[in-house]
C-alpha cells in the first residue's frame, strides 16, 4: 500500500466535511503528525515489544522498564529479537517484566525470527485490515497496538481507533454528544472523515490535551 499523504490537503478536506471539527482543527492549529523514523532491521520487533511492555502500567514506569531492558537486548538503535531471546527469564525478570509479558515477548521474537508475521517492508504491501490480521496473531498484541502502529509508524491515512479512550473522549468534547458516545455513534460520524481519519484521530487526542486529563490506552488482549 503507498505510504504518506499531504497533511494539509488532509486538514482542508476535514474542515469542509465536518463544520464542527472544522472549528475544532482551526482552534489547534497545524496538524503535526508526523510518522516515526522506521530505519533499521528492528524497528517493527521493537514497537510491538515496546506496546506489549507498556501495557497496564504508568508512563514512567513502563519507560523505566524499557530502558533495563534496552540496556541489555539493545542493538544500535532498536531492540533486538536475538539478543533479547538470549536472555533467560530470570534476566529479563530482573529488569521489571512480568511472566506474562515474557512469554509474550518470547512469542513475538519467535513470530519475528520464523516469518510467522510479515517484515515490515512486507506489511508496507499489505491493506489496513491484512496488518491488523497478520499481527494480532502474536500473544499480547491486540487491534488497538496495531491500529498505533498503522497510524504513527506505516503512515496510514485512515485509520479511526474507535475503542481509544481518548479518541472518545475528544469526540465528545468536539461534537457536544449528549452522553458517553458510543462505538456506532462514532462510526457513523466518521464516515465523513474518510479517508483521513488519522488526521481526525490527532486533533479528538488534541482536544482532550487542551483538558490537561490523563487518558489511558484501552485494555490490551491478556498476556497471562
Amino acid at each position: 500500500m503507498p505510504e504518506g499523504y499531504d497533511r494539509p490537503a488532509a486538514v482542508r478536506y476535514l474542515s469542509r466535511a465536518d463544520p464542527e471539527l472544522g472549528r475544532h482543527i482551526e482552534s489547534v492549529g497545524p496538524c503535526t503528525l508526523a510518522p516515526a523514523p522506521a530505519a533499521g532491521p528492528h524497528a517493527l520487533f521493537d514497537r510491538l515489544a515496546s506496546s506489549i511492555l507498556s501495557q497496564q502500567l504508568s508512563v514512567k514506569a513502563a519507560a523505566t522498564i524499557a530502558g533495563r531492558l534496552r540496556e541489555r537486548a539493545a542493538g544500535p538503535r532498536h531492540l533486538d529479537p536475538v539478543l533479547l531471546d538470549s536472555l533467560s527469564d530470570d534476566e529479563i525478570r530482573a529488569c521489571g517484566v512480568s511472566r506474562p509479558k515474557i512469554a509474550a515477548l518470547r512469542d513475538l521474537a519467535d513470530a519475528v525470527g520464523t516469518g510467522r508475521i510479515p517484515t515490515l517492508t512486507e506489511l508496507r504491501g499489505l491493506d489496513d485490515d491484512e496488518v491488523i490480521d497478520s499481527l494480532t496473531t502474536v500473544r499480547g498484541v491486540g487491534r488497538w497496538t496495531v491500529e498505533m502502529l498503522l497510524i504513527f509508524l506505516l503512515d496510514r491515512p485512515d485509520v479511526f481507533p474507535v475503542a481509544d479512550v481518548g479518541i472518545r473522549r475528544g469526540f465528545e468534547r468536539v461534537t457536544g454528544v449528549d452522553g458517553p458516545a458510543t462505538a456506532t455513534q462514532m462510526l457513523s460520524r466518521s464516515e465523513a472523515w474518510a479517508p483521513y481519519r488519522s488526521v481526525a484521530s490527532w486533533y479528538l487526542w488534541r482536544a482532550v490535551d487542551q483538558t490537561g486529563q490523563a487518558v489511558p490506552a484501552p485494555p490490551s488482549p491478556p498476556v497471562g
